[in-house]
């Protein structure tokens, strides 16, 4: 893959693959913990993002890391980067 100098500032995260069905798209789940403003309660927050898997590689359970991209579709603005952990079989 390119490394951050060539593909100048893109935004990374790192999250659970939770859907395969589709054709070189896969839905990773991105959490993150945010304060809430009154309370000061650690809450737990989510997002669903599609990303491209060119090869189809991953499966459901999968952290991977996933980096923005130019629009490859209508719900697809990401890639995946690199397969962080495999799902336990």
């Amino acid at each position: 893959m390119e490394n951050q100098e060539t593909r100048g500032l893109r935004k990374v995260l790192t999250g659970e693959v939770v859907s395969d069905k589709m054709n070189k798209t896969r839905v990773v789940k991105v959490e993150r913990l945010v304060r809430h403003g009154l309370y000061s309660k650690t809450l737990k927050r989510a997002a669903k993002y599609h990303a491209h898997d060119e090869g189809n590689e991953t499966k459901i359970g999968d952290k991977v890391e996933i980096m923005s991209c130019r629009p490859l579709s209508k719900t697809t603005k990401w890639r995946i980067s690199k397969i962080v952990e495999r799902a336990k079989a």
